[in-house]
């Protein structure tokens, strides 16, 4: 008998550690006026998700997407993770079906450990021949998430030995206010330098790094030697 989606969320009641839950309650910031306001969490840790995920990855679609609009957050990324199995297994048709259905419901991929295994994954893969506009679309929302899932897909293309789409997505992104979207700039920046050269890297960073945020300066030049990063700090 296939697995279903209420013997899934039956697991998840059984796995549940409350006092887990109170410490990434914490982690993930869900107080009143912090980003993760709201998030509900079981206190299930990643690799138990991962190994739910296999079981449970023939679950239909619709069923992943109404996992996807929980308000648990173990729900959402373990929904996730069986919608990056069932991508890598799909046809060209199916992806784009996966990929509607993740921008459809990207309200729900709300926290920053949601976006950032599943943006490449899925969003950044499936744009890797495609038109990219979408991506600067959701780089000027005004959504901390949209804007996260902008430059974290770019993360796809910078394995691919392309960082001039990073590079826009950044600049972009230079003034925004918020400390999630400084350090997912400069993690993907320090990728450029990690994976394609540091110099492609320094070609931003030589003109933009007087006025970025310290933090995603510090971010993206994690790499380079003592005596560069000071230069850069120094400013």
């Amino acid at each position: 008998m296939a697995p279903t989606l209420s013997q899934l969320k039956h697991n998840f009641e059984v796995m549940a550690n409350p006092e887990q839950a109170v410490i990434l309650q914490r982690f993930f910031k869900t107080g009143p006026g912090q980003y993760g306001e709201g998030d509900v969490f079981l206190g299930i840790k990643v690799p138990p998700q991962r190994t739910l995920a296999k079981q449970y990855g023939d679950l239909p679609l619709d069923d992943v997407a109404s996992l996807l609009q929980s308000k648990i957050h173990e729900h959402r990324l373990t929904a996730l993770l069986i919608l990056i199995q069932k991508y890598e297994k799909a046809d060209a048709g199916s992806r784009k079906k996966i990929f509607d259905l993740y921008l459809k419901y990207r309200k729900w991929i709300n926290n920053w450990d949601l976006v950032d295994l599943s943006a490449p994954n899925i969003v950044g893969d499936y744009l890797l021949d495609k038109d990219r506009e979408i991506l600067y679309t959701l780089a000027q929302s005004k959504s901390l998430w949209d804007k996260r899932i902008a430059i974290l897909a770019t993360f796809e293309f910078i394995k691919h030995g392309h960082a001039e789409d990073t590079f826009a997505v950044a600049e972009i992104l230079l003034n925004d206010d918020h400390d999630l979207i400084h350090k997912a700039v400069g993690w993907m920046l320090r990728e450029v330098g990690k994976r394609i050269d540091q110099a492609t890297e320094e070609s931003f960073l030589q003109k933009h790094y007087r006025r970025m945020p310290r933090t995603m300066l510090r971010y993206a030049i994690e790499r380079f030697s003592p005596a560069l990063k000071k230069k850069y700090m120094a400013r």
